[in-house]
């Protein structure tokens, strides 16, 4: 199998692209720069510079490397942002997904994985999310991760395309300091630069209905995350027509003081916290149910909140030299 892998230069997607290789499977990436780094890309791993929306090119690149599945990670992430750019969120995401899946269907490639988020599920109230959870986003980002799914699974059924939407939990840690987060957007980074610039990490609302009246989240290690996609191409492949909606977490909650807790420990620092107003739309609980991924692809996660924290520091670090200092 040769498998596309589009954003393959982002955090996320060199993870993947180093995880297809050593599992033997041949990878192309796709990426078109805006924030992935063409140096995150494995060596023996052709590089194409391009967008989603380029189908001309989109095409090629299936043709010439003779692809028998797409990994789409290709998007546009930022929830923020995308409240503040509806129409650029949907343009990238779902205009991209559009573009690339016409053009899969034209090239005859069997098999398609798209990259979800447990942003699909909005605020829901409940102790373990599952995949019959109901989904009701709350950001135009959000809106595009599960409208592609439903667009993924349309054209899977109208076409016996084999199709697989993985909804991401928190993600966190890296394989090497050089493939490390270099976004400020999650928890685990943002604790990491308030650290480096000697001031306290920040809690965003101490009164959740959650044991400690902090936010509660799941969080998934990278490499975890990567072999994740390894299982559900293979899956796929092996089983045309197959379709796939699948929740990417352990299981487990720990809540935001918990993780400064735990990134103080592992740094060797021992700043308390700084609480502040809540963030508007920041639920209480968010984790993931992971029978369902278990039963069908016979894959856990085996690395905790030590390795994703330990493994994340030390590309911080990497990055950002004076943070050993601080």
């Amino acid at each position: 199998m040769t498998w596309l892998i589009t954003g393959g230069a982002g955090y996320i997607g060199a993870h993947i692209a180093r995880a297809m290789t050593e599992a033997g499977e041949r990878a192309v990436v796709y990426d078109d720069l805006s924030t992935g780094i063409a140096e995150r890309v494995p060596d023996d791993v052709p590089l194409v510079v391009g967008s989603t929306l380029d189908g001309e090119r989109v095409a090629r690149t299936l043709a010439e490397h003779s692809v028998t599945g797409v990994v789409h990670l290709a998007a546009k992430k930022q929830v923020g942002e995308s409240v503040q750019k509806p129409l650029h969120y949907y343009r990238e995401n779902m205009e991209g997904l559009r573009v690339l899946l016409e053009a899969v269907i034209a090239a005859g490639v069997p098999s398609f994985v798209f990259s979800s988020s447990a942003a699909v599920y909005g605020m829901p109230d409940v102790d373990l999310v599952t995949e019959d959870t109901p989904c009701v986003p709350m950001s135009p980002y959000g809106e595009t991760k599960l409208a592609g799914e439903w667009l993924v699974r349309a054209t899977g059924r109208a076409t016996g395309l084999s199709t697989a939407a993985l909804r991401y939990f928190n993600v966190a840690g890296a394989a090497r300091a050089d493939l490390a987060d270099v976004g400020v957007s999650n928890l685990v980074p943002m604790i990491f630069e308030r650290l480096t610039e000697n001031a306290p990490p920040r809690i965003f609302g101490d009164d959740y209905p959650t044991p400690d009246g902090t936010c509660v989240r799941d969080y998934i290690h990278v490499v975890d995350l990567a072999e994740a996609h390894v299982a559900t191409a293979r899956a796929l492949a092996a089983d045309p027509g197959r379709e796939l909606i699948l929740n990417i977490g352990r299981g487990q909650g720990v809540s935001v003081r918990e993780m400064i807790d735990r990134v103080n420990e592992v740094t060797g620092h021992d700043r308390p916290p700084t609480v502040t107003p809540r963030r508007p739309g920041d639920p209480a609980r968010v984790v993931a149910a992971a029978d369902r991924i278990a039963a069908e692809l016979d894959w856990k996660a085996t690395h905790d909140i030590q390795d994703m924290i330990a493994s994340a520091w030390e590309g911080w670090v990497h990055l950002h030299p004076q943070a050993a200092r601080a």
